[in-house]
C-alpha cells in the first residue's frame, strides 16, 4: 500500500532537474533492508533485475538538505518508477531512534530526472554525520514493488547553520533582549590556578581557545572559532557585575572601551537556552582585518555596534558609553590574546554556581523562543 505523502516535510521542487520532488514521502511500510531482507507484509514482490545505483554522488549539502545522483546501467531502466532512500544518522545506522517514533529513515521519491534534492528538518539535522544508500524500483499494478539491490552505503556530513538561519536565529533573540542597561566593563571568571597558569607560561597574556560545543547544534562557531569568553552582564539595582559565577572566584575586569570600540567588529553568532526560562546570546568581538574578523565576515551576521538590541558602543560627550541587553544572558567571545595587565584580577565574594555552566551545554530543541524551523 502507497505511504500517505508527507509533503510538509519537503520543500517544492526549485529547478526542473528537481521536478517531481515534491512526490518525495516517507514510506509507512516496512521497506526490505540494505542486506535485501524482506519481511512477509511488506509489499514488495520478489526481486528481479533492476539496475542497481552505483557511484552514488552527494553535493549542494546545506543544515537540512542535500542533492543526490548516481550512475545507473541502461538496462530496464526504463521500468524505474520509484526510487527508494535509505538515509540513517552513521552512528545509529541500523536502527530508528528518532524523537518522533513514526519517522522511518525510508524515503520513497517518483523517479525524476537527477540530480535530485532531498529535503526536511524532521529528518536532518545541521553539523550531523549520516549514511545513505539507494534502490531502484518498479510499482505493480497490484501495488507491490520490484526493486533492485541496494546500492553501496555512502556517507557524508550535513553542513552548520549559514548566515540566513543565523538571521532567523538574531530576529528571535531580538524579540525577547528587553531594554539595555548600562556597562563600564567586561569580566572574565576562573579559578585562580588559570590565572597563576597565564602569568607563568603565556606571557601574562589569556589566549584564545577553540569554541566548545554549546549552543545550537548547526552553531558555525562551535568547535571552529578561537576566543576568549567575557561576561558583560550587570545587575539591576547596583549597575555592576554579578558577585557570584559558575566559572570560578577569581574574575579579571577589564574598561569596555579596552575590549570594545570603533576599531572592532561585532557579530552575532547564536541563541539557545537549557531547558530554563532564561537566554543565552553569543556574540563575538574581533578586531578590524584579524584573522577572527575574517572567520566571522564569512559566517555570521555583522551587527552595528551603535545601534543594535544586545550590545552597543557610542560616543557621548566625547565619552564611550556602553549599553546591554537586560533580558538575555550575554556570552561575549573576543577573538584576540587579552594582556592581564590591561584589567585587574581579584576575587569575588559571591557563590560559584555550578547550575549557571554553560560549558558544552545542550540547547533545548523543543524551546519555541529559541529554536527556528530547521533541522535542530
Amino acid at each position: 500500500m502507497e505511504a500517505p505523502r508527507l509533503a510538509h516535510t519537503m520543500s517544492s521542487p526549485t529547478s526542473p532537474c528537481e521536478e517531481g520532488i515534491k512526490n518525495l514521502s516517507l514510506e509507512a511500510i516496512q521497506l526490505c533492508d540494505r542486506d535485501g531482507n524482506k519481511s512477509q507484509d511488506s509489499g514488495i514482490a520478489e526481486m528481479e533485475e533492476l539496475p542497481v545505483p552505483h557511484n552514488i554522488k552527494i553535493s549542494n549539502i546545506t543544515c537540512d538538505s542535500f542533492k543526490i545522483s548516481w550512475d545507473m546501467d541502461s538496462k530496464s531502466k526504463d521500468r524505474i518508477t520509484h526510487y527508494f532512500i535509505d538515509l540513517n544518522k552513521k552512528e545509529n545506522k541500523n536502527s530508528n531512534k528518532f524523537k518522533h517514533k513514526d519517522v522511518p529513515t525510508k524515503l520513497v521519491a517518483k523517479a525524476v530526472p537527477l540530480p535530485m534534492t532531498v529535503r526536511g528538518h524532521w529528518f536532518l539535522s545541521p553539523r550531523t554525520e549520516y549514511t545513505v544508500a539507494v534502490q531502484t524500483a518498479s510499482k505493480q499494478v497490484d501495488g507491490d514493488y520490484v526493486v533492485s539491490e541496494w546500492s553501496e552505503i555512502i556517507e557524508f556530513c550535513t553542513a552548520d547553520y549559514s548566515k540566513v538561519h543565523l538571521t532567523q536565529l538574531l530576529e528571535k533573540a531580538e524579540v525577547i533582549a528587553g531594554r539595555m542597561l548600562k556597562l563600564s566593563v567586561f569580566y572574565r571568571n576562573q579559578h585562580k590556578e588559570y590565572f597563576d597558569y597565564i602569568r607563568e607560561h603565556h606571557g601574562n597574556a589569556m589566549q584564545p581557545s577553540v569554541k566548545d560545543n554549546s549552543g545550537s547544534h548547526g552553531s558555525p562557531i562551535s568547535g571552529k572559532l578561537e576566543g576568549i569568553f567575557f561576561s558583560c552582564n550587570t545587575e539591576f539595582n547596583t549597575g555592576k557585575p554579578p558577585q557570584d559565577s559558575p566559572y570560578g572566584r577569581y574574575r579579571f575586569e577589564i574598561a569596555a572601551e579596552k575590549l570594545f570600540n570603533p576599531n572592532t567588529n561585532l557579530y552575532f553568532g547564536d541563541f539557545y537556552c537549557m531547558y530554563t526560562a532564561y537566554h543565552y546570546v553569543i556574540l563575538v568581538i574581533a578586531p578590524v582585518g584579524s584573522p577572527g574578523d575574517e572567520f566571522c565576515k564569512q559566517r555570521l551576521p555583522q551587527l552595528n555596534i551603535k545601534d543594535n538590541k544586545f550590545l552597543t558602543c557610542d560616543e557621548e560627550d566625547g565619552v564611550m558609553v556602553y549599553h546591554h541587553a537586560q533580558d538575555v544572558i550575554l556570552e561575549v567571545i573576543y577573538t584576540d590574546p587579552v594582556d592581564l595587565s590591561l584589567g585587574t584580577v581579584a576575587e569575588i565574594t559571591g557563590h560559584q554556581l555550578m547550575s549557571l555552566s554553560t560549558a558544552n551545554a545542550k540547547k533545548d530543541p523543543s524551546c519555541k523562543t529559541c529554536n527556528i524551523s530547521v533541522g535542530r
